[in-house]
């Protein structure tokens, strides 16, 4: 089996380099109680489209920090309660256009997908400007208050989106899902962690884990370019470099994995460059649900022939359970 940079029966038991803060569980812990006590403020706003078996909305909620979180959501027009998927973009992306969607609705499901805060769609980053911020958000924060990095905040916007969907009268809450690919990956980890009630979960190569390794190949470019930036602005010498690493652990979804009650589909390309495989391994190795690990030989991080077909079949069992 090709590999560019560790063999199949190291990945397969491979638990990551990145250090876990010691006082991991107590920051999640004050974290979710802060987003307890943010109140909600969920709004619906209908949006017209011409499909004939769904209802649109924009549908808008608080977040920790008090920013506003946007979401597309669909729902069937016909009678619940329904499955629920939940979806989450790539890095710096956006929920995309919402004929994507449309296929799930068809199938039964309400589907949310989410405007990561600050990047690009309609979601407030409440971090000190309006608008956009876009790039830099894995090291937003990471020279201050841990409370305050930018992909806790991030996190806590999907366990509100999860919680917000499943309150909904027309949804079982008993058949949520989250998928999402690279960022999204990354995100439908840390969701399925941080709300437990999450039914099944299918990340693709997701981002977001093992910070470390990816520094030590020097795959810190692309999608964790920001890693060598901060070092090379904040400390060229390396002096905080453990304190650095064991800061970025309070966002690495592996440390979160061991959280997960969902059943788990992961896709994965061995020869992706952008989020290697060893990193992500890290995270589904400390999973202890119900777990799939589906790999792509050949591929890396880009499209992956079957992978859609793959994922409505893995997901769909929802309509019959």
């Amino acid at each position: 089996m090709p590999v560019f940079e560790m063999p199949h029966d190291q990945l397969v038991s491979y638990l990551g380099r990145n250090p876990k803060p010691a006082d991991f569980d107590a920051y999640w812990d004050r974290a979710l109680k802060e987003l307890e006590a943010t109140p909600a403020q969920v709004e619906f706003t209908p949006r017209s489209n011409p499909a004939q078996f769904a209802e649109c909305f924009d549908l808008w909620f608080t977040g920790v920090g008090g920013a506003r979180i946007h979401s597309q959501y669909l729902r069937p027009l016909s009678k619940g309660p329904h499955p629920a998927l939940l979806r989450f973009h790539g890095y710096s992306g956006n929920a995309e256009d919402w004929f994507d969607k449309l296929a799930w609705v068809a199938q039964g499901f309400a589907v949310a997908a989410l405007d990561v805060r600050g990047q690009g769609g309609l979601s407030e980053d409440s971090g000190g400007v309006s608008g956009t911020t876009l790039r830099g958000h894995i090291i937003r924060g990471l020279s201050g208050n841990p409370d305050q990095l930018f992909f806790r905040q991030a996190f806590l916007d999907t366990v509100r989106l999860a919680q917000v969907v499943m309150a909904l009268p027309e949804v079982d809450p008993r058949r949520v899902c989250a998928t999402g690919a690279s960022q999204g990956g990354g995100l439908t980890l840390a969701c399925a962690a941080l709300e437990p009630r999450i039914w099944r979960a299918a990340p693709v190569y997701p981002f977001l884990s093992d910070y470390q390794r990816v520094w030590e190949m020097d795959l810190a470019k692309d999608a964790y370019e920001e890693i060598t930036y901060y070092f090379t602005s904040f400390d060229p010498t390396h002096e905080h470099e453990v304190e650095t690493f064991t800061r970025l652990g309070y966002i690495d979804v592996q440390h979160l994995a061991d959280r997960i009650k969902a059943r788990v589909q992961m896709t994965t390309g061995l020869m992706d460059t952008i989020c290697p495989p060893s990193t992500q391994f890290a995270a589904y190795n400390k999973i202890r649900s119900e777990k799939e690990m589906v790999l792509y030989p050949d591929f890396g991080h880009e499209d992956l022939p079957g992978h859609h077909d793959r994922l409505f079949e893995f997901m769909s069992v929802a309509l019959t359970t």
